[in-house]
Protein backbone atom coordinates (compact mmCIF):
# COMPACT_ATOMS: atom_id res chain seq x y z
CA UNK A 1 0.00 0.00 0.00
CA UNK A 2 1.04 3.47 -0.86
CA UNK A 3 -0.27 6.62 1.10
CA UNK A 4 0.50 10.10 -0.79
CA UNK A 5 -1.05 12.09 2.03
CA UNK A 6 -0.91 15.85 -0.21
CA UNK A 7 -0.49 15.35 -3.50
CA UNK A 8 -1.15 19.06 -4.31
CA UNK A 9 1.32 21.11 -1.53
CA UNK A 10 1.25 24.59 -2.99
CA UNK A 11 -2.82 24.09 -3.66
CA UNK A 12 -3.32 22.69 0.54
CA UNK A 13 -1.07 25.69 1.98
CA UNK A 14 -3.36 28.05 -0.25
CA UNK A 15 -6.64 26.87 -0.07
CA UNK A 16 -7.18 26.10 -3.56
CA UNK A 17 -7.00 24.01 -6.37
CA UNK A 18 -4.19 24.93 -8.54
CA UNK A 19 -0.31 24.46 -7.60
CA UNK A 20 1.81 27.51 -7.34
CA UNK A 21 1.97 27.98 -11.34
CA UNK A 22 -1.79 28.14 -11.23
CA UNK A 23 -2.14 24.71 -13.27
CA UNK A 24 -5.36 22.54 -11.87
CA UNK A 25 -3.01 18.82 -11.57
CA UNK A 26 -6.58 16.76 -12.22
CA UNK A 27 -6.46 18.56 -15.60
CA UNK A 28 -2.62 18.00 -16.07
CA UNK A 29 -2.42 14.10 -16.48
CA UNK A 30 -1.93 12.67 -20.27
CA UNK A 31 -5.20 10.60 -20.88
CA UNK A 32 -7.13 10.38 -24.64
CA UNK A 33 -9.72 13.14 -23.53
CA UNK A 34 -7.09 15.91 -21.98
CA UNK A 35 -7.88 19.45 -23.67
CA UNK A 36 -5.43 21.78 -24.33
CA UNK A 37 -6.37 24.71 -21.81
CA UNK A 38 -3.99 27.14 -20.29
CA UNK A 39 -5.44 26.59 -16.38
CA UNK A 40 -4.78 22.46 -17.33
CA UNK A 41 -0.75 23.05 -17.94
CA UNK A 42 1.26 23.74 -20.96
CA UNK A 43 1.23 19.76 -21.81
CA UNK A 44 0.30 16.38 -20.30
CA UNK A 45 2.26 15.74 -16.61
CA UNK A 46 4.90 18.97 -17.20
CA UNK A 47 3.53 19.74 -13.57
CA UNK A 48 6.16 17.59 -11.29
CA UNK A 49 3.41 16.76 -8.47
CA UNK A 50 0.95 14.96 -11.63
CA UNK A 51 4.50 13.41 -13.13
CA UNK A 52 5.30 12.23 -9.06
CA UNK A 53 1.27 10.04 -8.99
CA UNK A 54 1.96 9.25 -12.75
CA UNK A 55 5.28 7.53 -11.51
CA UNK A 56 3.61 6.01 -8.61
CA UNK A 57 0.91 4.51 -10.54
CA UNK A 58 3.89 3.30 -13.24
CA UNK A 59 6.32 1.89 -10.24
CA UNK A 60 3.28 0.17 -8.13
CA UNK A 61 0.83 -0.77 -10.41
CA UNK A 62 -1.91 -0.61 -7.86
CA UNK A 63 -5.01 -2.91 -7.51
CA UNK A 64 -7.20 0.59 -6.82
CA UNK A 65 -6.72 4.14 -5.84
CA UNK A 66 -8.67 5.94 -3.33
CA UNK A 67 -8.26 9.89 -3.59
CA UNK A 68 -10.23 12.14 -1.02
CA UNK A 69 -11.66 15.44 -2.28
CA UNK A 70 -14.67 17.72 -1.76
CA UNK A 71 -16.81 19.33 -1.30
CA UNK A 72 -19.62 17.71 -3.51
CA UNK A 73 -20.25 14.79 -0.82
CA UNK A 74 -20.58 11.58 -2.46
CA UNK A 75 -18.30 8.64 -3.57
CA UNK A 76 -17.63 8.80 -7.21
CA UNK A 77 -15.40 6.34 -9.35
CA UNK A 78 -14.52 5.87 -12.46
CA UNK A 79 -12.86 2.69 -14.58
CA UNK A 80 -13.95 -0.88 -12.82
CA UNK A 81 -14.72 0.79 -9.77
CA UNK A 82 -18.70 1.03 -9.38
CA UNK A 83 -18.55 -1.97 -7.07
CA UNK A 84 -15.65 -0.58 -4.61
CA UNK A 85 -17.80 2.40 -4.44
CA UNK A 86 -20.74 1.32 -3.58
CA UNK A 87 -19.31 -1.01 -0.60
CA UNK A 88 -16.95 2.43 0.27
CA UNK A 89 -21.16 4.19 0.43
CA UNK A 90 -22.13 1.71 2.58
CA UNK A 91 -19.24 2.56 4.91
CA UNK A 92 -20.00 6.25 5.14
CA UNK A 93 -23.36 7.15 4.21
CA UNK A 94 -22.42 9.66 1.33
CA UNK A 95 -24.26 8.41 -1.70
CA UNK A 96 -22.65 7.08 -5.23
CA UNK A 97 -22.84 9.63 -8.09
CA UNK A 98 -20.90 9.01 -11.38
CA UNK A 99 -19.50 12.32 -11.63
CA UNK A 100 -17.65 11.00 -15.13
CA UNK A 101 -14.16 11.29 -16.04
CA UNK A 102 -13.24 15.00 -17.00
CA UNK A 103 -10.76 15.65 -19.27
CA UNK A 104 -6.68 15.27 -18.26
CA UNK A 105 -8.20 14.18 -14.64
CA UNK A 106 -6.57 11.07 -12.61
CA UNK A 107 -9.65 9.29 -13.13
CA UNK A 108 -9.57 9.44 -17.16
CA UNK A 109 -5.84 8.81 -16.53
CA UNK A 110 -6.16 5.63 -14.33
CA UNK A 111 -9.54 4.72 -14.09
CA UNK A 112 -10.29 5.34 -18.24
CA UNK A 113 -7.18 5.04 -19.78
CA UNK A 114 -5.73 2.28 -17.52
CA UNK A 115 -8.53 0.61 -16.07
CA UNK A 116 -7.47 0.88 -12.38
CA UNK A 117 -10.40 0.95 -10.29
CA UNK A 118 -10.17 4.59 -8.45
CA UNK A 119 -12.62 6.12 -6.12
CA UNK A 120 -12.56 9.33 -5.05
CA UNK A 121 -14.37 9.97 -1.30
CA UNK A 122 -15.62 13.36 -2.01
CA UNK A 123 -16.20 15.05 1.48
CA UNK A 124 -18.72 17.66 2.36
CA UNK A 125 -17.55 21.33 1.91
CA UNK A 126 -18.81 21.25 6.04
CA UNK A 127 -16.08 18.53 6.63
CA UNK A 128 -13.51 21.29 6.85
CA UNK A 129 -14.50 22.45 9.72
CA UNK A 130 -13.79 18.99 11.28
CA UNK A 131 -10.64 17.66 12.69
CA UNK A 132 -8.38 14.24 12.18
CA UNK A 133 -10.84 12.18 15.04
CA UNK A 134 -14.19 13.36 13.55
CA UNK A 135 -13.04 12.85 9.87
CA UNK A 136 -11.98 8.90 11.27
CA UNK A 137 -14.92 8.67 12.54
CA UNK A 138 -17.39 9.52 9.69
CA UNK A 139 -15.02 8.40 7.03
CA UNK A 140 -12.72 5.82 8.64
CA UNK A 141 -14.51 2.65 8.04
CA UNK A 142 -14.73 3.50 4.15
CA UNK A 143 -11.15 4.27 3.77
CA UNK A 144 -10.97 0.67 5.66
CA UNK A 145 -13.27 -1.13 3.21
CA UNK A 146 -11.50 0.34 0.20
CA UNK A 147 -7.85 -0.98 1.57
CA UNK A 148 -9.56 -4.61 2.63
CA UNK A 149 -11.27 -4.66 -0.44
CA UNK A 150 -10.91 -7.62 -3.07
CA UNK A 151 -12.43 -7.07 -6.51
CA UNK A 152 -14.02 -10.23 -8.44
CA UNK A 153 -10.43 -10.38 -10.19
CA UNK A 154 -8.64 -10.44 -7.31
CA UNK A 155 -10.05 -12.88 -5.78
CA UNK A 156 -9.95 -14.98 -9.20
CA UNK A 157 -6.31 -14.42 -8.68
CA UNK A 158 -5.98 -16.23 -5.29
Amino acid sequence: MVVAPATNPDGLAAGRRTNARGVDLNRNFDTRNRQAIRRHGPKPLSEPEARFIAELIDRYRPARIVTIHQPLACVDFDGPARELAAAMSRACGLPVRKLGARPGSLGSYAGVDKQIPIVTLELPKSASSLGPPALWRIYGEAMLVAIRYASPAEHRGR
